[in-house]
């Protein structure tokens, strides 16, 4: 899968550059996330149930609220920014708000949908209640912050200021998609893209009457290379896999879906003078890592560490269920840092440590620039991205 890499023509040809120069790096002070569990530091984990063992066990070496046996990327986002790991907006306890704040929560879809937790691991949180819990985070903490008599009690509360230079990332709609397929089909779902990306692109407006300025939006990634779809296939007819034994049709529709993204993210550049908008294509670069997975010193790339899945059965990480009459734990493998899926859906510690070490140094965003280097006072980066151009599909991105 190639990789769609725009960069400014010009300055490739006069300064001999293949990216045109850095940006100076930025000072953010904070992060601010929106999304799903790709994204979820424990938010969905203090509202309902929380993971248990083996989750986590990799680089937390406890269970702490995330879907991997260790960080997400917004984990290697934060490290990258010098920052702390982000606290859920929802977990209450021993919660750190000086470095941003973490809404996402696993199950969260774009569009409200009717549907449950309990029913189909949809969140009740979606990306407008998100965006509604973050303007009355801002608002308390603004307050409280103005309102303390002293240092003692602004601890663990974000300063007013920091809200205009933080970074807005945004990683949700891979549960959208995955609703539209369960509910409509695959063929049918593409009539809904345009109503979820409005809606994407309203709550990206909200943020930024409430002073969000710079944005980091990931697109959706190969929905139909997940794992724990593919062990259900069986005998499929030509063409229904593609080249690496994806299910080719749900690629497809995430294929629309980051196109219409990407169109709506250039308009809101216009409609949005003084944000900057990034535009990850985090669909090329997990692909990229699928495809290469064994040159790239990983198991075959549909391998699942945590969990038991087959055609007739789904037994996920950290349950018991029975097979064949007989009590099963569906536990993890013995080395999760060569395996790319954690649970089926979700990615290993080592798998997001690959991606985000591609993606932060922008070399799958438009306009190409570093997320250290994010920020409005480089606001001018967005004019970088005109034609697109594609990398060989044969070239890795420096690590």
């Amino acid at each position: 899968m190639e990789a769609i890499i725009s960069l400014l023509l010009v300055v490739g040809l006069a300064t001999g550059q293949p990216f045109p120069p850095p940006s100076p790096a930025c000072d953010i002070p904070a992060i601010y996330n929106f999304g799903d569990s790709n994204s979820d530091t424990g938010g969905i984990a203090a509202a309902f149930y929380p993971p248990g063992p083996p989750s986590g066990e990799t680089f937390f070496k406890r269970p702490v609220g995330r879907a991997s046996d260790g960080r997400l990327i917004i984990d290697f986002i934060a490290e990258k920014l010098g920052l702390p790991y982000l606290s859920a907006y929802l977990d209450s306890i021993k919660a750190n708000y000086t470095h941003g704040a973490n809404f996402a929560t696993g199950g969260a879809t774009i569009r409200r949908v009717n549907e449950s937790w309990f029913e189909h691991d949809v969140s009740p949180f979606s990306f407008d209640i998100q965006v509604e819990q973050f303007n009355q985070f801002k608002d308390r903490t603004t307050y409280l912050y103005n309102q303390a008599k002293d240092d003692s009690q602004r601890q663990n509360l974000p300063r007013p200021d920091s809200f205009m230079k933080a970074i807005y990332t945004i990683d949700i709609g891979q549960n959208d998609l995955a609703y539209v397929f369960r509910t409509m089909g695959v063929d049918a779902s593409r009539d809904a893209i345009l109503d979820i990306v409005e809606q994407f692109a309203n709550s990206i407006r909200q943020l930024y009457g409430k002073g969000a300025r710079a944005f980091w939006i990931h697109n959706t990634g190969p929905i139909g290379c997940l794992p724990v779809t593919h062990t259900k296939v069986v005998n499929p007819a030509a063409g229904y896999l593609d080249e690496i034994g994806c299910v080719a049709g749900q690629n497809r529709i995430a294929n629309e879906f980051n196109e219409k993204l990407r169109a709506k993210v250039v308009q809101l550049r216009s409609d949005l003078p003084k944000a900057i908008l990034t535009y990850v294509d985090m669909y090329s670069a997990k692909y990229q890592l699928i495809s290469k997975a064994k040159d790239l010193g990983f198991k075959e790339g549909f391998t699942i560490c945590c969990g038991y899945h087959d055609q007739d059965n789904d037994i996920y990480c950290g349950n018991k269920g029975k097979i064949n009459g007989s009590e099963v734990f569906a536990g993890s493998c013995k080395d999760p840092t060569k395996v790319i899926s954690w649970d089926g859906v979700h990615y290993s510690d080592a798998a997001n440590r690959w991606i985000a070490n591609q993606i932060t140094y922008g070399l799958f965003s438009d306009p190409p620039l570093s997320v250290i280097e994010i920020c409005p006072e480089n606001k001018g980066a967005n004019k970088l991205s005109l034609a697109p151009i594609r990398l060989n599909s044969n070239l890795t991105p420096l690590t």
